[in-house]
C-alpha cells in the first residue's frame, strides 16, 4: 500500500519519507528503530560525564539565529534544567531551528564539557507537550532532514494496523520450531514493553529475513558443471620460476595457497575457491601466480577489482610481472575507443590478461579462451556477479579473494559452494602497526603530533562512520572535514565518501596517493586495499560503532611502507562494552581471531550487514540478534528444499524479494 493511503500522511510528508527510502507501508513497518530510549533513565546534566550520551528533560528558553562559519551552519539553543543553564548545538542541521519553540523537551545526545561550558551536541529531541504518549521504551529511528521521531512513530503505528505479515517459512516448519507470528514480532519491535520482548521479536524477524536470503543464495548458486574442460600444461618448475619475479620470498601460507590452486587447475574438477588472508598476507601474489598458470598454458585470464583505483593499481602490477604477455585494461572511465579496441582484441584472443572493474561483466565483453578468473575483494561483489564472471568462458577456474575474515561457521552458510583456503601469516616485510585508544583529553595532543608527522612527509587518514549529520550521535565526515581544516590550517585535507561520483573518488584517491594532499577525511570507502606507502597514520572516530573486523581492515590501510605506522581509536562512548572491544583490537593483530571475537561480542546482526545498490537486507541492519537466528534459518532452508515443503512458494518469494541479488555484497 502506498504511504499516502495512511491517515495523516499527505503529499509533503510522503516526500519526506521518500528521503528515508520509504514509499510504501511495507517499507515503513520494516524501517526498524536503531535504538530505544528508556524514559525512566532521565538524568541531571550535573551528573553527566564529558562525552557521555544522556537523556535530559529540560526547558528550551530561546534559539539563536542560524550562524555560518565557512560552509558550517550552526544552530544554538539555550536550555535550563532547574538552576543549571547549558546549550544545545547542531552542526550543518539548519532546519532544526524552525522546529524549536520555547517549552519542555526531552533531549538525547552527547554531552560535552569544555572549559566549564556544557553543551549537548546534535541531539534528537521531543517536545513533551505534543507527545503525551511517550512512556517506557521509546523507539528511535535513523532520520534525515525534515522528519521528526514522533512523525515516524505515529505513521508506523497506523501502518501496523493495515499491513499483512505473511511468512515465507512453510507452516509445518513454523509449527515444529515454534516460531511466533510475524505480526506479533513486528508489533513488538516497534512498541516493546520490555527489552526481552524486543530481543525475541528481532530474533524472529531475522530468522524470516535470512530464510529468504539463504533460499535465494541456494537458487542463484544452482548446479554448475564441475568437470574440467581446459587442460593446463604449466609445470611446477615454471610456477616456481615465476614466483622468483616477486621482490620477496613467499611465506609458508602463500606457498600452501599456490599449491592448492595448482592442484585444482591440473586436476579433473574446475576450481571454485575462496582465498582468505589477513590484510597484507600476500593474496594478490597468489592470484597472479594462478594467472601465470593459465597464460603459460595458452589460455586467457581476467582480474576483476571493485574500484578503478584498485584496478589501476593491479593493472600496473600485471604489466610489470607479465612483460611477455599482452595485458588489457577495461573500466568505466575508459574512452569509447579504448573500450571498443579492448573488446575486439579480447574476442580475437590478442589479449592474454584483462584487468578491470564491473565493466568487465558487460554482456559484450567476450573472451576467446578464458580459463582463469580472479575476483579481488570479493565481499564487494555479489554471488550473481561472481557467477556472471565465471560464465564469460566455458566453466573457467574461479578464484575469489577476501581480506575480510569471516568466521568459519558463517562462511559455511554464505560460501558453501566454495573451497576455502586461508593464508594465516604475513610477509616479514610488513610493519607492525601501533594501536592506541585516545581519550578526549589527549585529542589535541594527537592532532599536534599528526601535524608533526605531516611535516616529515607522512600522510594520514581520518575515518568517520557516516557522511553527514542526521541523528547527531556520531561524528560525520563532512563535519569533521570542516573542523580539521580549522584546527590544522597548514595541513592539506581532502574529503572522500560514498556519495561522490566514481570519477571524483578516483581522482581524490589518486591525488592523495600522489601526495597532493596530506590527509584524507573519509568514510569506510577507503577500506578496499589501495596501497599508499606514505600513509602512516589512521584515526578512526566513533570506533565503537564499527565491528572489530572492519576496524582491522581500516587499520590495514597503513603500515604498507618502510616507516612505522599508527592507528588511533577515538571512542564516542565510555561504556565498558566499547572499551572492551577497542582494547581487544589494540592487543590483537590476527584478523581471524578478531572476526571470531566480533561474532561472539556483537552477534551476526552487525557482522553480516550488507552494502547494496537497491534494498537488500537494509531493513534488518538495525536489529540486534544472535547467530542462532542465521543458523536456524539455514536449517529451515535445507529442510524445506530437501522435503520440498511449499517449495514453489519459497522459490518465488526468494527470487521476487531478492531479484537484485546481483548487487548484493556481504560486509
Amino acid at each position: 500500500m502506498q504511504l499516502q493511503q495512511v491517515k495523516g500522511i499527505g503529499e509533503k510528508r510522503a516526500k519526506d519519507f521518500a528521503k528515508l527510502g520509504i514509499d510504501t507501508t511495507e517499507e515503513l513497518v520494516r524501517y526498524f528503530p536503531r535504538a530505544y530510549l528508556d524514559l525512566t533513565n532521565r538524568v541531571s546534566v550535573r551528573e553527566v560525564m564529558h562525552n557521555d550520551m544522556a537523556l535530559l528533560c529540560c526547558t528550551l528558553v530561546s534559539v539563536e539565529p542560524v550562524r555560518s562559519k565557512g560552509k558550517l551552519k550552526i544552530v544554538r539553543a539555550l536550555l535550563e534544567q532547574g538552576r543549571d543553564n547549558f546549550t544545545a548545538v547542531w552542526f550543518n542541521m539548519p532546519y532544526v531551528a524552525a522546529r524549536l519553540k520555547p517549552g519542555e523537551y526531552l533531549f538525547y545526545g552527547r554531552v560535552q564539557n569544555f572549559y566549564d561550558r556544557v553543551s549537548i551536541v546534535n541531539p534528537t529531541f521531543e517536545r513533551l507537550e505534543t507527545n503525551n504518549r511517550l512512556k517506557g521504551l521509546i523507539p528511535m529511528y535513523p532520520l534525515k532532514a525534515g522528519v521528526a521521531q514522533w512523525v515516524v512513530r505515529e505513521a508506523v503505528r497506523r501502518a501496523l494496523e493495515t499491513e499483512d505479515f505473511p511468512s515465507v517459512i512453510p507452516g509445518e516448519l513454523r509449527r515444529r520450531y515454534r516460531l511466533t507470528s510475524l505480526r506479533d514480532a513486528f508489533h513488538a519491535i516497534h512498541a516493546p514493553n520490555t527489552v526481552s520482548e524486543m530481543q525475541e521479536a528481532a530474533e524472529r524477524i531475522a530468522v524470516e529475513e535470512y530464510f529468504t536470503l539463504i533460499a535465494a543464495f541456494k537458487l542463484v548458486k544452482g548446479d554448475r558443471n564441475q568437470t574440467r574442460i581446459r587442460k593446463y600444461t604449466v609445470t611446477e618448475r615454471e610456477v616456481a620460476d615465476f614466483e622468483r619475479r616477486f621482490p620477496f620470498t613467499f611465506t609458508r601460507g602463500q606457498q600452501s595457497a599456490v599449491r592448492a590452486v595448482y592442484d585444482d587447475v591440473t586436476g579433473p574438477v574446475r576450481m571454485n575457491r575462496l582465498l582468505q588472508g589477513d590484510v597484507g598476507s600476500g593474496k594478490t601474489a597468489v592470484a597472479l601466480t594462478g594467472i601465470f598458470m593459465a597464460v603459460k598454458s595458452g589460455f586467457q585470464a581476467v582480474y576483476l577489482s571493485p574500484t578503478e583505483v584498485l584496478a589501476a593499481q593491479n593493472y600496473a602490477l600485471l604489466v610489470k610481472l607479465f612483460p611477455d604477455y599482452r595485458v588489457g585494461y577495461l573500466a568505466g572511465a575508459s574512452t569509447a575507443k579504448e573500450k571498443r579496441e579492448i573488446k575486439q582484441a579480447l574476442a580475437a584472443g590478442e589479449i592474454d590478461i584483462l584487468c578491470g572493474t564491473h565493466a568487465v561483466l558487460q554482456g559484450d565483453v567476450r573472451f576467446l579462451r578464458l580459463a582463469f578468473c580472479v575476483c579481488d575483494e570479493q565481499h564487494r561483489f555479489g554471488v550473481a556477479q561472481r557467477n556472471l564472471l565465471g560464465e564469460k568462458g566455458e566453466d573457467p577456474d574461479v578464484l575469489v579473494m577476501s581480506a575480510t575474515p569471516i568466521p568459519r561457521t558463517l562462511s559455511l552458510i554464505f560460501y558453501g559452494d566454495l573451497d576455502v583456503t586461508t593464508i594465516p601469516d604475513k610477509p616479514k616485510e610488513r610493519q607492525e602497526i601501533s594501536t592506541a585508544v585516545i581519550p578526549e583529553r589527549k585529542y589535541e595532543d594527537m592532532l599536534a603530533w599528526i601535524r608533526g608527522e605531516v611535516k616529515k612527509g607522512r600522510q594520514a587518514y581520518f575515518v568517520c562512520p557516516k557522511i553527514e549529520d542526521d541523528d547527531g550521535d556520531a561524528t560525520s565526515a563532512t563535519e569533521l572535514y570542516e573542523r580539521l581544516r580549522l584546527s590544522l590550517p597548514d595541513v592539506r585535507f581532502a574529503l572522500l565518501h560514498g556519495k561522490m561520483k566514481e570519477k571524483e573518488k578516483t581522482d581524490t584517491m589518486s591525488a592523495f596517493k600522489a601526495k597532493k594532499y596530506d590527509a584524507l577525511v573519509s568514510t569506510t570507502v577507503i577500506e578496499v586495499g589501495v596501497d599508499v606507502p606514505d600513509a602512516t597514520v589512521m584515526v578512526i572516530y566513533n570506533a565503537e560503532r564499527f565491528g572489530l573486523s572492519q576496524l582491522h581492515q581500516l587499520r590495514g590501510r597503513v603500515g604498507r611502507g618502510s616507516v612505522k605506522s599508527y592507528c588511533f581509536l577515538l571512542a564516542g562512548s565510555d561504556s565498558e562494552a566499547a572499551s572492551e572491544r577497542l582494547n581487544i583490537l589494540k592487543n590483537t593483530t590476527d584478523g581471524f581471531a578478531l572476526a571470531e571475537k566480533d561474532l561472539e561480542l556483537r552477534g551476526s546482526g552487525d557482522f553480516l550487514g550488507t552494502r547494496q545498490s537497491g534494498k537488500f537486507l537494509s531493513e534488518i541492519k538495525n536489529l540486534h540478534y544472535t547467530t542462532n537466528a542465521v543458523f536456524l534459518a539455514k536449517k529451515l532452508v535445507d529442510e524445506a528444499f530437501e522435503r520440498r515443503l511449499d517449495i514453489e512458494t519459497v522459490k518465488a518469494a526468494a527470487m521476487k524479494k531478492y531479484e537484485a541479488l546481483k548487487d548484493v555484497v556481504l560486509n
